[in-house]
């Protein structure tokens, strides 16, 4: 069939009576607001009997939610297969998506709509399941509208680029947005609904004839574009279609891609169409709503059917009249709120530049490009820090759809909602930061309900390093709810039907089947932190199992600074931690005698790996230590145990230095010895590679290293000494571990190091002031006169009373 007979078969003309007779194919592009206003036109125009839009039949019990004042959009219907919820699609829509204008007219005039694409059930059978990739699977959940919108070849840029455009987006624009459709006012503005159109229905429909035909010369060039499943979803459209026209006769509307419209008209046998539907598979599936989001609309989000700029496009769908000033004021209005200087003249000049920018361009009205230009130019000041923002916040959008209770759920998700609401956590698409104070009850529920949905693979918040107090009473979370969440909260559902119940159990399970130390412990103060009391005996009956078998003292230095953290939070939530304490004691003791053997004998990468655990299990036993009962001498074998790291020469230079550095940090070791051990390890006699990692595992890295050589000058002399003698031709193999080392402090602790070593050595028995000016910020010695002036605010800070002026006297 010729592309004007499909055009003619899909809209008919004016009948010799005068109105236009159906059925009308009304092809539209998913998300385009040109197309929704089109589609809202050509329905009060014909007034079908039906409407029949592009979408699984099995959401038909679904359509009447859309008129339900709670349902916001965006929205987006999800359908799971019943026995694997991670096979999902999402048919979205926004307020401009030409489907949803269609629902909702059709349900504010009581006319019968239904969906008539191929059925989930089958879709989500043909689909064939991704490979789970980690932190891929919310990109990897199915779009059912992404197969059809993402051919091979694309219409939209086929078509631009016959009209001679390079940017498929400004054609569309400049031919569909920039378009005033029946019912439209000049302005922009859409015509209220009893008012009468200007044009005839014939007028209203015409848009939609003259891009049936470009679609059919497009399907007569290319065929099915490269996605031949299109012909079986088409077959069950035309039947469907086939349905309703003996149902409501012919006055029926279709609202479906514009690639399809060719298809649909296309006269076929009802045989044939079913022949292709034969032997489809099948899977049981459950649909309902769940809000959706502006950025999941966005092209860049992974949906193939997306836009490249939603929220513009809904300020163009929206936007009463004057398009372009109203968009500019809202840019202005952002920006103002980021504290940037924006004034009115700023945004008259923004629309005058971006109105002669289109002028100069050829384009019949300021598009994105040449907004995006103006305000550039006129309120970023050529800069594109701020023209970032208001692409994320404004271009891109934020925007977060609602959907009733009354809408179909699994019970977990019930129970999300329910706890969501009780906790005052609202889901938003921003991400936002909450900070908690455990001491709180409802802060310390939020916090549980934010780890259980962790352990749930539920990842709506990721715990951060808060700003403020870094005490065990205090958590900060970074939320972010994504629409592929309510995937995950469905797959959670089988372990249970509450969040907690759904935690516990998957706790236990994972606890049995945990191979690794570390996976236990890790589990155990998972279970801690969500609050999972039914789960914590499965969890330590596994972590003393496990503990029992491993011998490897890299596990057990792995596992024990979770279990020390789980002993603190276990004293902040007021859980009973016995049986935890007497596993990590247990640890302890073996790590303390399988350590010094197992730090001989290492190659670079293993020295720096177990320099690490040292410095972990170091943490922990601070951590035991201060809630242990007195007499258990903990302390005391793991000083015993850094003593002997610190003093063989066997043990990998990085882990002697960083032993020898932590006993001095604890006051454990006097400050001759560290000097003597210092001299020991850079004097001549041992290799310039042994000595720089030496140095590095006690001054390297963000500890305060640098500090301590600023303050003795002891240490930075042997320091200095020892690299002032390395041999040239040893010296390019240490440089690169000492450059890391020392490119580790702050530009003000390098600094001062160059200016003291520079300065040269003091004299022994010489005052600093004696040999050389003191380096600035750093006095000979006290001064009790400044120091007593500060004591007062200090006291202030800490909230400690001030000193009597008798004392002070």
């Amino acid at each position: 069939m010729s592309g004007a007979a499909v055009a003619a078969a899909a809209t008919p003309g004016r009948t010799a009576t005068g109105p236009v007779a159906g059925p009308w194919l009304l092809g539209v592009r998913h998300h385009g607001p040109g197309s929704a206003r089109a589609v809202l036109a050509a329905l009060r125009a014909a007034r079908p009997a039906a409407v029949l839009i592009e979408g699984p039949p099995e959401g038909d019990a679904l359509l009447p939610l859309a008129a339900d004042p709670r349902m916001r959009p965006p929205v987006a219907l999800l359908a799971h297969a019943v026995d694997d919820p991670g096979r999902a699609s999402f048919w979205p829509m926004a307020a401009f998506s030409p489907e949803w204008v269609a629902i909702r007219w059709a349900l504010d005039h009581d006319v019968p709509v239904r969906f008539i694409d191929l059925p989930a059930a089958h879709s989500l059978a043909l689909k064939e399941p991704a490979p789970e990739e980690p932190g891929e699977r919310p990109e990897r959940a199915g779009h059912a509208q992404e197969e059809e919108a993402t051919p091979v070849v694309d219409p939209i840029r086929v078509l631009a680029e016959t009209a001679g455009y390079d940017d498929p987006e400004r054609w569309w624009e400049d031919v569909v947005e920039h378009r005033s459709p029946t019912g439209e006012r000049d302005d922009g503005g859409m015509r209220p609904e009893g008012a009468a159109p200007d044009a005839a229905p014939g007028d209203a429909l015409a848009p939609f004839v003259a891009l049936a035909e470009a679609m059919s010369a497009l399907r007569e060039a290319y065929g099915d574009g490269g996605q031949p499943r299109d012909a079986v979803r088409e077959a069950y459209m035309r039947i469907q279609l086939r349905t309703a026209r003996k149902e409501f006769g012919d006055g029926v509307a279709v609202v479906c891609g514009a690639w399809h419209v060719p298809a649909l008209a296309a006269r076929t046998t009802l045989a044939a169409d079913r022949a292709l539907l034969k032997g489809l598979p099948k899977v049981r599936t459950d649909l309902t709503w769940v809000p959706w989001t502006h950025r999941r609309l966005a092209r860049r989000s992974g949906y193939g059917a997306g836009i490249d700029s939603p929220g513009w496009y809904g300020h163009l769908f929206e936007a009463a009249d004057r398009p372009i000033e109203r968009w500019m004021t809202k840019v202005a209005g952002l920006l103002r709120g980021e504290d940037r200087f924006v004034s009115t003249a700023h945004v008259i000049e923004a629309v005058r530049l971006a109105e002669t920018l289109a002028a100069l361009r050829g384009r019949p009205l300021a598009g994105l490009g040449e907004t995006t230009d103006a305000v550039r130019a006129v309120m970023c000041e050529g800069s594109d820090v701020p023209l970032a923002l208001v692409r994320d916040r404004l271009i891109v959008g934020e925007s977060l759809g609602e959907v009733p209770d009354t809408a179909p759920a699994v019970p977990l998700q019930r129970d999300l909602t329910r706890s969501q609401r009780t906790l005052r956590l609202k889901p938003e698409a921003s991400e936002r930061e909450l900070d908690l104070d455990l001491r709180k009850e409802t802060d310390a529920a939020r916090s549980r309900l934010l780890h259980r949905l962790r352990l749930l693979d539920v990842g709506w918040g990721d715990p951060v390093a808060g700003r403020g107090s870094t005490g065990t009473f205090r958590e900060s979370w970074r939320l972010s709810w994504e629409p592929e969440l309510h995937i995950r909260v469905a797959e959670a559902g089988v372990w249970g039907t509450t969040v907690l119940t759904a935690a516990t159990a998957k706790a236990a399970s994972q606890a049995v089947a945990a191979t690794a130390l570390a996976d236990v412990t890790a589990l155990a103060e998972h279970c801690l932190l969500a609050g999972l009391p039914d789960a914590l005996p499965v969890v330590m009956k596994a972590l003393a199992d496990r503990a029992a078998l491993d011998a490897d003292v890299g596990h057990l230095a792995d596992a024990l600074p979770a279990l020390a953290r789980s002993l603190r939070y276990g004293d902040v939530r007021s859980t009973d931690t016995a049986a935890l304490t007497e596993v990590a004691a247990g640890l302890a003791e073996r790590i303390c005698v399988g350590l010094p053997p197992a730090c001989t004998g290492l190659d670079p990468d293993g020295a720096e790996t177990l320099r690490g655990r040292v410095e972990a299990v170091h943490g922990a036993i601070g951590l035991l230590d201060t809630g242990a009962e007195p007499g258990t001498g903990l302390r005391e074998r793991w000083d015993a145990v850094l003593h002997k790291l610190a003093a063989r020469d066997t043990v990998a230079g990085i882990i002697r230095g960083r032993a020898t550095r932590l006993l001095l940090d604890e006051g454990r070791l006097p400050e001759d010895e560290a000097a003597r051990l210092m001299g020991l390890a850079l004097s001549p006699g041992t290799p310039p590679a042994d000595a720089a990692a030496w140095i590095e595992g006690f001054v390297g890295g963000t500890s305060g290293g640098g500090m301590l050589l600023v303050h003795d000058e002891r240490l930075l002399g042997l320091v200095d000494a020892w690299l002032t003698g390395v041999p040239a031709d040893r010296f390019t193999d240490v440089l690169p571990l000492l450059r890391r080392t020392f490119s580790a402090y702050e530009p003000g602790v390098r600094r001062t190091l160059g200016e003291l070593v520079r300065r040269g050595p003091v004299p022994e028995g010489a005052r600093r002031d004696d040999a050389a000016p003191a380096t600035g910020g750093f006095g000979p010695g006290l001064d009790r006169a400044r120091a007593d002036a500060v004591e007062p605010v200090l006291r202030l800070l800490l909230g400690r009373p001030p000193e009597p002026v008798e004392a002070a006297v």
